[in-house]
């Protein structure tokens, strides 16, 4: 089992950044895929983020490409979200999610791990 904890999540306004951090616990995430989804109110959960073993390759939606940067740092067992440029249509509750394998995928039905999200509130 992996346990995903989310922090880093705010208000922040139009145009600002904000780093989001998924810490995981219960086994080493050297050997997981990891990513991160979002869901919107009144939205269905989508894709945001994902990145390989060990570093890459990275994934990105098309709403997000060019301002956000998913990394890890398998030492201390932690993924991070790097948001910039950010505008309301970001306003949503950020999921870090897990998968065991080499395989990405942009289907939440395909990750084996979810965090409890944090919330990111942009205003404009």
């Amino acid at each position: 089992q992996v346990q995903l904890v989310e922090s880093g999540g705010g208000l922040v306004q139009a145009g600002g950044s904000l780093r989001l951090s998924c810490s995981a616990s219960g086994r080493p995430i050297s050997s997981y895929g990891m990513g991160w989804f979002r869901q919107a109110p009144g939205k269905e959960r989508e894709f945001v983020a994902a990145i390989g073993w060990l570093g890459s390759p990275t994934y990105y939606a098309d709403s997000v490409k060019g301002r956000f940067t998913v990394s890890r740092d398998n030492a201390k067992n932690t993924v991070y979200l790097q948001m910039s440029s950010l505008n309301p249509e970001d306003t949503a509750v950020y999921y870090c999610v897990a998968r065991a394998g080499l395989a990405i995928s942009r289907d939440s039905g395909a990750w084996d791990y979810w965090g409890q999200g944090t919330q990111v509130t942009v205003s404009s």
